[in-house]
């Protein structure tokens, strides 16, 4: 589905990018895998060995000058960029598992992170692709975004506004043939993240992992959580010519957690 395209992956070593760069690979795409060198340039090798067209770089998102010059290293190799996904995330210990009342302010940082992230590497995906008149910008949201949640800080907030700017990058850029969406998995045991969450908020309440996984399954309609390999395939999908009338929106993917 994504034969000849050209993929630029955004992450920080967590589980979403590493799934959904190879299922890109998979699908014919050309991956730049793009965030810190040490997490990604293994899956990087896994792609290639797979017969898949991958490299690894090291990109401070947060740096404007760096998010230009990689996708210029891009294009100068590739000739174009087709897909921009930014799955960029800070460690849930450094911000959730304090009641909002006690927060310090800094801690409440990851509404200027996150919605700096996904702008920046946006916006330059978004020069890039108009000339083209085609493009699929990506990111991933999650269930706080919508649905209020205790011990979250200012995860739930960051990732609402994430959502939000979503829309309004579509409302813009889809005149220009550029397509802008978000995903919202939630609660998958196979990442890093849910095992932080469980050692910050459930542990410390006496829940065990068992426990704390059959609550996750307990509010989906199929009383189970999403796999990685299932978010990735929507991921695929979603990036792929077959998804070209949807733009502007987030696709829920948290199997009834929150129904729309």
């Amino acid at each position: 589905m994504l034969q000849n395209k050209v993929a630029v992956i955004y992450r920080d070593g967590g589980a979403i990018g590493g799934a959904v760069a190879p299922a890109f690979a998979s699908e014919g795409a050309r991956v730049s895998h793009r965030r810190k060198q040490a997490f990604v340039e293994a899956i990087a090798k896994e792609i290639v060995s797979a017969g898949g067209s991958a490299e690894a770089a090291e990109v401070d998102a947060l740096n404007e000058q760096a998010v230009d010059k990689h996708l210029q290293f891009v294009i100068g190799k590739a000739g174009r960029v087709d897909i921009s996904l930014n799955a960029i995330g800070i460690p849930d210990k450094e911000v959730v598992g304090v009641p909002l009342v006690e927060m310090d302010v800094k801690q409440f940082s990851p509404i200027t992170a996150y919605t700096t992230w996904y702008f920046l590497t946006s916006r330059w995906a978004a020069k890039q692709m108009i000339p083209n008149k085609s493009g699929v910008i990506m990111t991933v949201s999650a269930l706080p975004a919508r649905m209020g949640s205790r011990l979250n800080g200012g995860y739930g907030p960051a990732q609402a506004a994430k959502e939000a700017l979503t829309r309004d990058l579509s409302a813009e850029l889809a005149p220009q043939g550029i397509r802008v969406i978000a995903l919202r998995p939630h609660g998958m045991p196979e990442t890093s993240t849910m095992r932080e969450v469980y050692d910050l908020k459930a542990k410390p309440s006496g829940l065990t992992w068992e426990q704390f996984e059959g609550h996750l399954a307990s509010a989906t309609h199929p009383r189970r959580v999403m796999r990685l390999d299932e978010m990735a395939n929507v991921a695929v999908f979603m990036a792929s010519d077959k998804a070209s009338g949807m733009t502007g929106t987030t696709v829920n993917l948290t199997m009834g957690s929150l129904d729309d």
